[in-house]
């Protein structure tokens, strides 16, 4: 067991990790903590459903041992904005890019990576940045225009902000 002095900080809030180190970050999440937008969907970090944010990298909760988050920064799909209103958030919705949307907050959180470090992508850069996120109702040409028009809605956020 992780010692109860063991914090986990989880959108902003700390949750005691009084669990087997080697537990998989994703079932913390879902079973311990309760946030269930983070999907199980492979468990052998294949399909990208449990991406979530560990210190701004895109990673699979699924295969993340509990004790390779002590200290650091988690978000999950419920983290990413406050009122649902991220950029890539507003864009999914206003493309209508989910059909049965299992893969959908995986794929967010795995773009909103991208969009950090590339804020106005290529279809090839987006590609490259989702290719490990498998949607089985093939939504990715609505995935690659919705991250396209997130990046929009960020530019022209920032440049309103000025």
């Amino acid at each position: 067991m992780i010692s109860n002095s063991q914090d986990l900080t989880i959108n902003k809030k700390k949750y005691k990790a009084d669990v087997s180190p080697d537990m998989p970050l994703l079932w913390f999440l879902r079973d311990i903590v309760g946030l269930t937008g983070t999907k199980f969907g492979c468990g052998m970090a294949q399909c990208g459903a449990c991406t979530i944010h560990l210190d701004g990298e895109a990673v699979r909760s699924c295969v993340t041992p509990v004790s390779r988050a002590i200290g650091k920064k988690i978000v999950t799909i419920e983290g990413l904005s406050e009122n649902g209103d991220h950029p890539l958030q507003q864009a999914w919705a206003e493309v209508n890019v989910p059909q049965c949307g299992y893969c959908q907050s995986g794929q967010i959180m795995s773009a909103a990576v991208l969009l950090q470090e590339k804020p106005n992508p290529t279809d090839s850069d987006i590609d490259d940045a989702l290719s490990g996120n498998i949607c089985r109702c093939g939504t990715y040409l609505r995935v690659r225009q919705a991250i396209h028009t997130a990046a929009n809605i960020q530019k022209s956020s920032v440049s309103n902000a000025s």
